[in-house]
């Protein structure tokens, strides 16, 4: 081996470096991640005298802030996610499955810019020219300040930028992304650490703004060293059901904004179309008179949303009953059956249950304890709970039903939308200014939440 190159073991999972090969990961606790790759060790003498002078710590008080202007895309979702528009100079990571429309997205916010005179420059290494074209005449029309260049070397990419100078660039995606430096081969995790590297010192160098596109594993997550999420400024996961029309973006990280809220779009045959009120889409096609079925309001961020939560509790013809959960927590949902049973009676411990939040859309708020445990209850006794009525709350271990934040956003979101009945925590109750047209019932605990709607 060539003096100076030095044979190590990545871990493809979580980036975790090590001398020799391991079968499971000291870091992420995956089996069979490691892999072999061949990196360069250039030795540096240390001295401050190498690099000229020395830097010099500056006392906070002595740092002038410079105001950002950002660049709004007309896209009201995409701007609240992202914490307002558009940050200049940074570096936005943008993860999802494949064929959610991640690429779709991104063109479109190209479409808006080059429409807006800022040049904006799209780079692929997946696709080819006449593919791009074909995706954009879909979308409709573009203006001549979008280019499009097809490439995967780092060295010619950085060339055409110093060239073109644009305002905006998008990169599909960092995993088809190589150095010439790095002898691994492209999508590794030296290449794709290189890779972000070299293009966040050109965001910042530059104050280009960069979208990465970037692959998932399995579980949903960033394929990649965990370092590539560290890296950039902003981390976007666009989440949904490829078969369904709707689509959620998710921030998970932004050092501009908050990573609470969340921006809802509908997959069209011209591209995405943002969805204003996603409380009235989610609850088309809502049954009529049937057991199991309540809404319950969630918060999101700053925004209310109502979701219809449906149970399904039949008696089981096995030892073993099966418990499924689909947009919800199956332990979450384990735990609030064993408290239906021991603190209310319900010989649930012999039954299938299956929950279901209608949609597809995934929530973990605790708010949703109680839809789930009254749509379990009007299941099991085969009673419909009335149509206008909405519920929310924390349920604990010992059947309470606990405060939870927002009640009365989340109460101005159901009388929106024509509810007239609320039941939510008692002790929320005192917190809620009056509203015309709307009736609530504070509930101590499950018992009194089961006796409001029998």
């Amino acid at each position: 081996m060539a003096k100076g190159k030095t044979t190590v073991y990545f871990c493809q999972s979580c980036g975790y470096e090590s001398t020799k090969w391991m079968g499971q990961c000291p870091g992420c606790k995956e089996w069979n991640t490691f892999v072999e790759e061949i990196i360069d060790r250039k030795s540096s003498s240390g001295k401050l005298t190498d690099r000229g002078t020395a830097p010099k710590a500056v006392a906070l008080n002595q740092v002038v802030l410079s105001r950002e202007e950002r660049v709004l895309t007309g896209l009201s979702e995409f701007d609240r996610v992202l914490g307002g528009g558009i940050v200049p100079g940074s570096l936005v990571l943008v993860g999802g499955d494949p064929g959610i429309g991640k690429s779709t997205l991104l063109l479109q916010i190209c479409q808006i810019l080059s429409n807006m005179n800022k040049k904006t420059l799209y780079i692929s290494g997946e696709e080819s020219l006449q593919q791009i074209k074909l995706r954009a005449d879909r979308i409709g029309s573009f203006t001549n300040e979008l280019n499009l260049l097809c490439e995967t070397n780092l060295t010619d990419i950085k060339t055409v930028i110093q060239q073109e100078k644009p305002q905006m660039i998008v990169i599909d995606s960092i995993q088809t992304m190589y150095s010439e430096d790095i002898s691994s081969a492209p999508g590794s995790v030296s290449q794709v650490r290189e890779a972000t590297s070299a293009f966040m010192q050109i965001a910042k160098g530059m104050g280009i703004t960069i979208f990465i596109v970037g692959h998932v594993t399995k579980e949903g997550v960033v394929a990649g060293p965990r370092v590539l999420e560290h890296m950039v400024d902003t981390v976007l996961y666009f989440e949904g059901d490829r078969h369904a029309s709707y689509r959620i973006l998710r921030g998970v990280k932004n050092r501009f904004g908050s990573t609470n809220e969340i921006g809802v779009f509908e997959m069209c045959n011209t591209g995405l179309r943002q969805v204003e009120n996603p409380s009235e889409y989610m609850l088309n096609g809502k049954p009529e008179g049937a057991s199991g079925s309540i809404v319950a309001c969630l918060i999101e961020g700053t925004r209310p949303i109502l979701l219809e939560v449906q149970a399904l509790v039949c008696r089981s013809n096995f030892g073993i009953p099966r418990r499924t959960a689909a947009g919800a927590d199956l332990n979450r949902v384990n735990l609030l059956m064993a408290v239906l049973e021991k603190r209310n009676n319900m010989p649930l411990s012999g039954c299938d249950a299956y929950i279901n939040i209608a949609g597809g859309i995934r929530m973990t708020e605790p708010a949703v304890d109680l839809a789930m445990v009254l749509a379990l209850v009007s299941c099991y006794k085969d009673i419909a709970i009335p149509e206008k009525t909405i519920c929310f709350g924390e349920v604990g271990l010992s059947g309470e039903v606990r405060a939870v934040s927002m009640a009365q956003q989340r109460v101005a979101e159901a009388k929106k939308l024509g509810f007239t009945t609320c039941i939510l925590p008692k002790v929320n109750v005192s917190s809620i200014d009056k509203v015309e047209g709307i009736r609530l019932i504070g509930v101590a605990d499950v018992g009194d939440a089961i006796r409001a709607i029998l």
